[in-house]
């Protein structure tokens, strides 16, 4: 299949010129002496970092770019024979082939060292082992760790919240002084997190224009793009809230006009099917995976992986008020944090408040912290509401775990049935 250019929109130029910004950045950190953080996107402490005037790395993003732009292949390659299995997420051999291989990021630019590992640990047992083998690879960097209560009952206590504050008062952010050389400044951080609270207002509004019909966005392929400043660094910024003012702008315009979603191809001409998608997307072939939805018309109104920074449908801001304690339950709000009756219970929201047609999992090989207990949440879904389920597989860079012909078959087998469903509830309608 020939591969043609997705179209962009003002808000896309506006968000690659600040991703471009940062790598620049990075890549002079040592001639301009900036210090250096990596951490992950889940949980992640970016307005901590902005405080402390240091600048982001975000492994799983710099492995995501390499699947999009194909290289990660030879990165899971060149892991793969210093030692790590098959069975490892592609994102952690993806990133240490990158580092094997100059660690050179998106821009074709040179990443610095870390200055400071941030281990926010959110749900994912994978980290701590990633952590541990990029701690390896960079000999005497400083290391921090704030670990995140489970929400294995279900809520957040008072008890979780000071825990998480301690370790901040206590182990994080002295380090981050230590580091960076700077002491921390209560009020900016505090001015930081307005920022990111409009930011946050901001995004919950643009993915709850998916209540039209048509949708005018896809929340999935889409929204993958527009989820990308508030994860990689730029939640806190007045930069972030000017991107995502001029992205509500043109959602709505698009709204008012009664438009669909932009795919690679133009705009989505007919909505035949409303989805909701559990899991991460495929990067290797993401263009591809897309294509198969968009030519049959489905459009996804609301998806798990782009709460995967942040579950901000439920009401969650960052308050300036109480800077620590927000920080604090931002991180156990993380969809990975998240027990398994609480992802159905979101996901059956956003099938209900979004009018969706279907639900589908894309189940990723390589990624535990997403799969386990998705087929519990597909019989419980199909059983509840009585929707139509679906059920694929993929990996996240690997591209030897993407095939187009076996997704593409599941895939014509539930819009079939999403289209006999469809005829029938129609055929009901005319009768009444």
């Amino acid at each position: 299949m020939t591969e043609k250019k997705v179209a962009k929109e003002e808000s896309m130029v506006l968000q690659k010129k600040m991703l471009a910004g940062l790598y620049k950045e990075l890549s002079a950190a040592r001639e301009t002496c900036k210090k250096v953080v990596y951490t992950f996107v889940p949980g992640n402490l970016s307005e901590l970092i902005l405080a402390f005037d240091m600048l982001p790395v975000y492994p799983e993003i710099n492995a995501l770019q390499s699947g999009m732009r194909k290289k990660s292949r030879g990165f899971i390659r060149d892991a793969e024979k210093v030692g790590h299995s098959e069975d490892v997420c592609t994102y952690v051999k993806c990133d240490v082939g990158m580092m094997l291989n100059g660690n050179i990021g998106p821009t074709g630019e040179k990443l610095p060292d870390p200055d400071l590992l941030l281990l926010s640990y959110t749900g994912c047992f994978t980290f701590m082992k990633w952590f541990e083998n990029l701690e390896r690879l960079y000999p005497g960097v400083e290391v921090a760790m704030l670990h995140t209560p489970y929400q294995e009952g279900g809520k957040i206590t008072d008890e979780m919240v000071q825990y998480m504050v301690g370790q901040l008062e206590n182990d994080v952010i002295p380090k981050m002084e230590k580091v960076s050389g700077k002491k921390f400044d209560r009020e900016k951080l505090s001015g930081i997190l307005e920022h990111a609270r409009q930011a946050q207002d901001l995004i919950t509004n643009i993915f709850d224009t998916t209540k039209n019909k048509p949708s005018p966005i896809d929340a999935y392929f889409a929204g993958v793009y527009y989820i990308g400043p508030i994860n990689a660094g730029f939640r806190g910024t007045p930069e972030a809230v000017d991107y995502y003012r001029e992205l509500y702008r043109e959602v709505q315009e698009r709204v008012e006009k009664g438009l669909g979603p932009v795919t690679p191809v133009g705009e989505m001409e007919e909505e035949r099917f409303r989805l909701v998608v559990e899991g991460p997307p495929n990067w290797t072939n993401f263009r591809e995976f897309w294509s198969l939805f968009y030519e049959m018309g489905a459009v996804v109104v609301a998806s798990s992986y782009t709460k995967v920074g942040g579950v901000y449908v439920w009401g969650f801001r960052h308050d300036p008020n109480t800077p620590l304690e927000s920080l604090s339950k931002y991180c156990m709000n993380c969809y990975t944090n998240l027990n398994l009756p609480q992802r159905i219970e979101l996901l059956t929201k956003c099938i209900e408040d979004y009018q969706a047609d279907g639900f589908l999992i894309n189940s990723i090989k390589s990624c535990n912290s997403f799969s386990a207990g998705q087929l519990l949440m597909m019989r419980t879904l199909e059983d509840q509401l009585g929707i139509p389920v679906g059920f694929i597989e993929s990996d996240l860079v690997d591209p030897r775990y993407f095939s187009y012909s076996n997704i593409k078959n599941r895939l014509d087998s539930f819009f079939q049935m999403l289209d006999q469903r469809k005829s029938i509830i129609d055929s009901v309608s005319a009768g009444n």
